[in-house]
């Protein structure tokens, strides 16, 4: 099992000063990483649909930290036109892009294999795989000129060991997966022969599930097995840039116990 591990000195290291994206901000585990990803010192540019809760994510990790750099674009990820003209306008807004976090969620699933409604499919295949290939498409050229690049993307041990009921989100999750190493894969390309190796690299970090305080205070007898809490999934996301790109470049590093 390959584990990873982030700076607990809180500000400082390898991203001071660096500029890194979120895509589906306003959530759980986007709220986490802003926070995070401030308080290490980077310039957050955040991205939702839902402006309300966008802007309650921005405003609590601006204030958290210091009038932190952090800012918040509602961005339609299925359209792949303004999802380059948001990587190209932040790119020439702070001069570099160092990272892009897909924190783009959703999930569908069924009582049994036979029940499968696909129409779980249609709308999984766009959150979870669409969105994968406009933001990696967007933001690959920047993140590649940045030299010290990470694309980071959320998947699920499901995609490892598929289950009757949840056939369209395993499904969704491995293309995911697999469109991710194939930007990897460009990235080491992008390195061959270079002393320093890959320019940036693209890392898929693997929970079973994400767990919040919320969630525990609406279930308190619930035990919540093997699910890694938001906070320790942001700690993760920042790690990746403690270590040397080819390190991490292709990996999927697991957060919960592989099956």
């Amino acid at each position: 099992m390959t584990t990873i591990s982030g700076n607990g000195n809180g500000n400082g290291g390898p991203l001071e000063g660096a500029v890194v994206a979120v895509a589906g901000a306003a959530g759980p585990a986007g709220q986490a990483a802003l926070l995070r990803l401030a308080e290490r010192g980077a310039t957050v540019v955040a991205a939702d649909y839902d402006a309300e809760r966008l802007a309650a994510a921005v405003d609590r990790a601006r204030f958290a930290h210091g009038g932190a750099t952090v800012t918040g674009d509602i961005i339609d990820l299925l359209d792949l036109d303004a999802t380059r003209e948001w990587a190209t306008r932040t790119e020439k807004e702070y001069g570099r892009i160092d990272g892009l976090v897909h924190l783009v969620g959703g999930w569908r699933g069924s009582a049994a294999f036979a029940e499968t409604d696909l129409s779980h499919w249609e709308l999984l295949e766009k959150l979870l795989v669409r969105t994968v290939q406009h933001t990696s498409l967007a933001f690959e050229g920047a993140l590649r000129r940045s030299g010290r690049g990470r694309y980071v993307l959320i998947s699920a041990s499901g995609a490892t060991r598929p289950t009757a009921g949840n056939a369209a989100y395993a499904a969704a999750k491995s293309a995911a997966e697999a469109w991710t190493l194939a930007l990897a894969d460009s990235f080491r390309k992008a390195g061959r022969g270079a002393v320093a190796g890959p320019p940036a690299a693209a890392a898929i970090l693997v929970v079973k599930a994400l767990v919040d305080d919320t969630m525990r205070a609406e279930r308190p007898n619930a035990k919540f097995a093997g699910f890694t809490d938001v906070r320790e999934l942001a700690e993760a996301i920042t790690g990746l840039w403690d270590e040397p790109a080819e390190e991490v470049n292709g990996h999927r590093l697991w957060l919960t116990p592989q099956p």
